[in-house]
């Protein structure tokens, strides 16, 4: 029996750089799949593992070029991942790099490009939806996966500390959610389409423009500020999981992490829900 082909590697290694130009922010969102060919056949013939690179190793050279080349595109930043690779390790033979980008696109807030929000390109779904008898109908509208970002001005500190509690105070994070929302209407605006686009810019501008302390902070200020624009509305309501973006710990590679390169994660992650309305009690 003979070994014909063999690779081996890392697959959704992900990353976001933050280049931080005073104000201005750009971020930059990778997942990767890094496989390498070479000499490593006594891996799989033998047991002998002394020419094999540790995935994780791989992961990591991703992570320290994140930290060394922020601003790179993603063309240039595979082939400096490949060279890092290459350079390092005379086993490896061929690198073969996939990346995915998410874009996220500078949000504009009135007529000027802001500094720190951003939106998903290819983004939300809109919907409606409506229940009706003879007695009466109720019709509601809204977005599902509507997803959005601040790099900045976003806090969680002063949360109940136990002996459960690892996480620590912060007052400077990227706050970020892939937002469903459902408003219900109480009567019907003159547009319903010029209407929604109105809630969305308010919900926006006030979570891009305000200061957060905590999803649950910036959910209510963004419901109380569309009851406010749509005088139509007569409740609306959020599901808002956080996305989280962990600081990645540089520090074993001699590199510091000025929050400038994070770790993107799906899951486990909180889920935040409200619904905020012109009259009722709190619940």
């Amino acid at each position: 029996m003979a070994l014909t082909a063999s690779r081996y590697g890392k697959e959704r290694v992900r990353v976001l750089r933050l280049v931080r130009d005073g104000d201005r922010h750009t971020p930059r969102e990778l997942t990767l799949s890094v496989m390498l060919t070479g000499r490593f056949e006594a891996a799989w013939t033998e047991g002998d593992n002394r020419a094999s690179i540790a995935t994780d190793s791989i992961r990591n050279i991703v992570n320290v070029t994140a930290a060394r080349d922020l601003a790179l595109d993603a063309e240039a930043f595979v082939a400096a991942v490949a060279q890092v690779l290459l350079e390092t390790y005379p086993q490896v033979e061929t690198v073969a790099i996939e990346a995915e980008e998410i874009r996220w696109l500078r949000h504009a807030l009135g007529d000027a490009p802001h500094d720190h929000t951003f939106t998903r390109d290819g983004n939300g779904v809109g919907f409606v939806e409506l229940a009706a008898s003879r007695a009466g109908s109720t019709l509601r509208s809204g977005l599902r996966g509507y997803t959005f970002m601040k790099t900045t001005q976003s806090g969680w500190t002063g949360f109940v500390a136990d002996e459960y509690r690892t996480l620590p105070d912060t007052t400077d994070r990227i706050a970020a959610t892939s937002m469903d929302a459902t408003w219900t209407w109480a009567s019907a605006p003159q547009d319903h389409g010029a209407a929604n686009a109105r809630i969305l810019t308010t919900l926006l501008t006030v979570f891009g423009t305000t200061y957060s302390r905590g999803i649950q902070d910036s959910m209510f200020r963004m419901g109380e500020a569309a009851l406010a624009a749509v005088p139509e509305l007569a409740e609306i309501g959020f599901v808002m999981p956080n996305k989280h973006y962990l600081p990645i710990d540089l520090k074993p590679f001699g590199l510091e992490n000025p929050g400038t390169v994070f770790l993107p994660t799906d899951e486990p992650y909180g889920r935040i829900e409200a619904t905020i309305s012109r009259t009722g009690r709190s619940a």
